[in-house]
């Protein structure tokens, strides 16, 4: 048993009126932490401190000096991969060769990139037709900004709410998942370690309806930056009016992926797979919706199954594994009720569809990987985001048919196709109503690259350039430069 306790202003605390909270292990339903559940006071002194921070050392550093300390950070957590690896294979369930393979190296990643960018925040000169100013414009930070973080990548994501905010110069009050609260609070001892001065960076753990709703409504919150569903981002919104508060948004998806007849016939296979299971599916991008052109329709299908049926699901500490468990009760409940409703909806179960018969996995959340074939895009199971691993494979006639059934979604995160025809490739490119489209390919993920969300599956961007100019203000200046008085009174 592990002790999360909050982390203000430089100080690992307890919640002000001590209420605590169990982190349950999804593999075998044991609790392995203790957890502080902060409320709106815990808020209130993160705000402060977060506010004192960067009105003071944190603010006053160059970008040069948060440059160096974000670096050592990054090395801070590289130096405890196997260490941070453990805690996320406890927190989410996922198997310790994918947390090790790709969740810490993608955080420290991360990390590493926006060290490098910190002085980005360059403004331009702006021609304007008097000789007698100038006009120029600036970039600088919110202050202090609210990052909140769903449970799916704890490490990874929560990187991507505090490395760009400190990149860019402001402090950050930021909330981890409930659920999955441990690697947070090593996360602070690292860039504790590495020179970050008490309150740029505090973290409050506990329930969203009271610490995300106090954070994303502190007067001292300039920006909130939230990953998680649309129905929470919708409220955060709403919110976030109170006080005009800038929201960046990464929401859910239902994103399809596109196998035409033309398309690397393996590559395609692997691409539908990988495209799902990314994090046992717990994925906001993961390509769910499988459209497949009815030519190879059963062939395509047949090879999934397989590749499903195949896959190891198992106790996530075992190398062996290659899927884990899912994150929480309500979550299986989720799933496999989404599951049951696709096959009384008529769609037919042709990998997976059920909990594995190990009976050491009996104490556990866990669901085989699944594949509903005979699927429309009108069952629950096809337009609803389900975030787990399962499949509805929907077959299309066309090029036209593969874009309108595509589309005829309120999410528009991701898509993917997979054609040897370039003009094809670039045509779906266009005509696909999403943020990103993976072509050949899904799931890549770069720090460099951006993330933006369409429709209901955000606003604004993550990740890259775009993304860190999120987390900074616009500011134009005009200066006179004649020395004359200026009006007509």
């Amino acid at each position: 048993m592990r002790e999360i306790r909050l982390f203000i202003d430089g100080e690992f605390r307890d919640a002000a009126d001590g209420a605590t909270y169990e982190s349950i292990n999804p593999a075998n339903r044991e609790a392995i932490a203790t957890v502080a559940e902060g409320g709106a006071e815990d808020v209130r002194l993160a705000c402060e401190a977060a506010q004192r921070a960067y009105e003071g050392e944190w603010g006053a550093m160059t970008s040069a000096d948060r440059s160096v300390v974000l670096a050592r950070a990054a090395d801070n957590i590289e130096a405890r991969a196997e260490e941070f690896a453990q805690l996320e294979m406890l927190d989410v369930g996922k198997p310790i060769t994918e947390a090790r393979a790709i969740d810490v190296p993608a955080a420290v990643n991360f990390l590493r990139w926006y060290a490098s960018v910190t002085d980005a925040a360059v403004g331009e000169t702006i021609a304007i037709q008097s000789p007698e100013q100038v006009d120029f414009s600036l970039w600088e930070p919110f202050g202090v900004v609210g990052g909140i973080a769903p449970w799916n990548f704890p490490l990874f994501l929560g990187m991507l709410k505090m490395g760009p905010a400190l990149a860019c110069g402001n402090s950050i009050v930021f909330k981890p998942a409930s659920i999955t609260p441990m690697s947070t609070s090593i996360v602070c001892e690292c860039f504790a370690d590495a020179g970050l001065p008490a309150g740029a960076l505090n973290v409050i753990t506990g329930p969203g309806r009271v610490v995300g709703e106090a954070l994303v409504t502190d007067p001292h919150v300039q920006m909130v930056s939230f990953t998680g569903s649309t129905a929470v981002g919708r409220r955060i919104i709403e919110l976030s009016a109170r006080n005009i508060t800038n929201v960046s948004m990464e929401l859910g998806g239902k994103s399809p992926n596109i196998i035409f007849e033309d398309a690397d016939f393996d590559q395609a296979v692997a691409g539908a797979v990988f495209g799902l299971l990314l994090n046992n599916g717990q994925n906001c991008i993961a390509g769910t919706r499988l459209l497949v052109q009815r030519s190879i329709y059963d062939e395509i299908c047949a090879a999934a199954a397989e590749k499903l049926d195949a896959l190891v699901v198992g106790d996530p500490a075992k190398p062996e594994t290659q899927l884990g468990a899912i994150v929480s009760e309500e979550q299986f409940e989720k799933v496999t009720g989404y599951i049951r409703w696709g096959e009384e909806a008529g769609a037919t179960i042709a990998a997976g569809g059920t909990v594995p018969d190990d009976p050491e996995l009996a104490g556990g959340w866990f669901v085989r990987p699944t594949l509903l074939t005979g699927a429309t895009n009108a069952m629950s199971v096809s337009c609803e985001e389900v975030f787990g691993p399962v499949l509805v494979a929907i077959p299309f006639e066309d090029e036209a048919e593969a874009v309108a059934i595509a589309n005829d979604t309120p999410y528009g995160l991701g898509s993917g196709v997979f054609t040897t025809d370039a003009d094809r490739a670039r045509r779906m490119v266009r005509a696909l109503q999403s943020g990103t489209v993976y072509v050949n390919t899904y799931n890549q993920v770069n720090p460099q690259s951006p993330f933006p969300g369409w429709k209901q599956s955000g606003t604004g961007v993550e990740r890259g350039m775009r993304g860190l100019f999120t987390y900074m203000r616009y500011k134009n200046v005009i200066q006179d430069i004649s020395g004359e008085p200026i009006g007509w009174f």
